[in-house]
Order: structure tokens, then C-alpha cells, then sequence
């Protein structure tokens, strides 16, 4: 395989369950290695291995960032697996603005962990943007089961502070929707928009965002030949795209969220271990499973790696 056909994929934080499922999804999926290669330390992984008395084979390229052996404790959070998380991203970078990788999968990493290595953002998602973007370019946070998606229109916000306008929906479902067709190849997407308010604000009686900010751009955005709807109450919408989703119909071609857990708490409830993170925006794509590190639980060897496999299968198939 041409090595711009490869994918790369990131440790994320070594204390989390990144290690596991990323050996469990490509066990599973039974990946050739001429077609991948990890960014982490052999360490990492010899280290996994011995912990659980689980030997794996190694077959794969493996692309080295500086890792202290005595900071590999399972459940939990340092500063040092913080920095080996933000390197892992920035060589990650590297490989793929070079030609050299495709596209990139991102195992979870701990924000509070980039924080305590002095790597301020708000997670994978804009430290991406920071390597990658030119001319402009943003970065959007797409989620993806199947053919069912949502995409947010602002991500790791305190709910007191959102605020949509015109102009950011205008602009973020424009990027949205030429990536869809780029991408996703879907040649004219159907976008159904979320309101921000109950009942959608109820003719401005329980908020009037959807007809001050919402309306405008949609007539916009319709103008420019994008094929979405009106802002619609969130709750029934949603109860559409789960009758969709279990019988395999589509009525719309994504979902566009106001905030985090409007549109996530859905998505996860129907499809978590088919669910993949998917940036948009960006030249390549980038795909990770639709969870964190859970420290809780990695010590113990049993995570379940299907959202990893999802994002793995995700990676190779957009945009061949």
C-alpha cells in the first residue's frame, strides 16, 4: 500500500484506555500493517502487554514520542501523559501535511491532562486546528453512526454562555454541508436544524433567538441552495432520527445541534459503540471513538474497543 493511503494513529493518554482498544480494534479488525502506523512508544504498548499478561504482536510501525516509564499508572491523570498526548497529536500532524498518512485516528485524551502540561485547549478537536488549519480553515465536530449525524454548532461551551447568531449558523453549515458533499460525497444534503429554545421558542414566547438569529440564516443559507429546515424542537426531531435509525431510513442527511449534549445525548443513546467523532473543516479527516479516557476502568483491561474499530473503518473509508 502507497504510504499516502495509510492512516496514523494516535496513543492519546497512555494512562487511559487508549493502549487497549487500539490493540483491540486492530485484532479485531485484523488491520494489515502496510497500512498504519501507531504514534506513541513501544514502551507503551510492551508495557500494556506485560500488565495484563496479554502478548501482542507488534507487526506494526511505530513512530516514537518521548515517554517516562515511571509515569505509566492506569486510572491516572499527569501532566507527563498530558504532553505525550500533545505530541502524539503534533507528529500526527506532521505525517499527514507531509503526504505521508491519509487521515488521522485519535484514541481519548484527558483536557485537565493537556492543561497540566500547559497545552490550553478545550480537546483534540482545536489542538488539530492549531497544526493543521490555513486560510481560515475551522474545525467542526461531527458525529457519526452510520449514516446518521449531528453535527455541533459550539462544542465544550458552559451552557450559560452559548450564544448562536446568524452569522455563526450561517457559517458553520456552510462548511458542514461542503464537506458532506466532499467528503461524505452526498451530492445535495439534507440538514434538519435544531432550535435552541422548548418548542422552539414558541413564537418568541420562550425565546426569540429562533426568530432574531435561526430564520435569517436559514432563508440565507436556502438562498445558497443549502436544503435545510427551519429550526425545529429538538426532542421531537430527535425522535425522528431514532425511528430512522433503527429501521435504516433517512429522512435527513444530518443533524445540526446547538450545544454539546443536545445533540450528543441522543446520538450516544442510540449507537454509542458505533458512534465516531469525526472532524470536518480541516484538509484530512480525523476520527476518534465517541468516549474518554475512563480512567475508571483501565487499569482492568476491559474496555470495550467497538467505537475505536468504528472510528478505524471511518478513517479509511471517507474520502478514498
Amino acid at each position: 500500500m502507497n504510504k499516502n493511503k495509510r492512516i496514523c494513529i494516535t496513543t492519546g493518554d497512555y494512562n487511559g484506555i487508549g493502549p487497549e482498544i487500539i490493540i483491540k480494534a486492530l485484532n479485531s479488525l485484523k488491520i494489515t500493517p502496510e497500512s498504519v502506523v501507531l504514534i506513541g512508544n513501544k514502551k507503551v504498548f510492551n508495557k500494556y502487554s506485560s500488565l495484563h499478561n496479554k502478548y501482542f504482536e507488534l507487526s506494526y510501525e511505530i513512530i516514537d514520542v518521548p515517554f517516562d516509564d515511571n509515569d505509566y499508572t492506569p486510572g491516572k491523570e499527569t501532566e507527563a501523559a498530558g504532553e505525550f498526548s500533545y505530541r502524539c497529536l503534533e507528529r500526527a500532524s506532521e505525517l499527514v501535511k507531509s503526504g505521508e498518512c491519509k487521515a488521522i485516528v485519535t484514541a481519548p485524551v484527558s483536557k485537565n491532562a493537556l492543561c497540566l502540561a500547559g497545552h490550553n485547549f478545550s480537546g483534540q478537536t482545536e489542538v488539530l486546528e492549531k497544526f493543521l488549519a490555513h486560510d481560515n480553515q475551522k474545525a467542526e465536530m461531527l458525529f457519526t453512526a452510520d449514516n446518521f449525524r449531528v453535527l455541533l454548532l459550539t462544542r465544550h461551551v458552559q451552557l450559560a454562555k452559548i450564544k448562536i447568531t446568524k452569522d455563526l449558523i450561517i457559517e458553520k453549515i456552510s462548511r458542514l454541508n461542503n464537506a458532506l458533499k466532499e467528503k461524505f460525497k452526498i451530492e445535495s444534503p439534507s440538514l434538519a436544524l435544531c432550535a435552541l429554545n422548548p418548542h422552539a421558542g414558541e413564537n418568541g414566547i420562550l425565546g426569540d433567538e429562533e426568530i432574531k438569529e435561526f430564520m435569517p440564516a436559514v432563508v440565507k443559507l436556502q438562498e445558497q441552495g443549502v436544503k435545510i429546515t427551519r429550526p425545529l424542537p429538538a426532542d421531537t426531531l430527535f425522535v425522528q432520527a431514532a425511528s430512522d435509525y433503527r429501521t435504516g431510513f433517512q429522512t435527513y442527511d444530518c443533524y445540526i445541534a446547538c450545544y454539546h449534549d443536545q445533540g450528543l445525548i441522543p446520538i450516544k443513546m442510540l449507537a454509542m459503540d458505533n458512534c465516531v467523532n469525526t472532524t470536518i473543516g480541516l484538509d484530512v479527516i480525523r476520527t476518534s471513538p465517541a468516549h474518554g479516557t475512563a480512567y475508571d476502568i483501565a487499569p482492568y483491561c476491559c474496555a470495550r474497543s467497538e467505537s475505536m474499530q468504528a472510528a478505524i473503518i471511518s478513517a479509511f473509508n471517507i474520502n478514498m
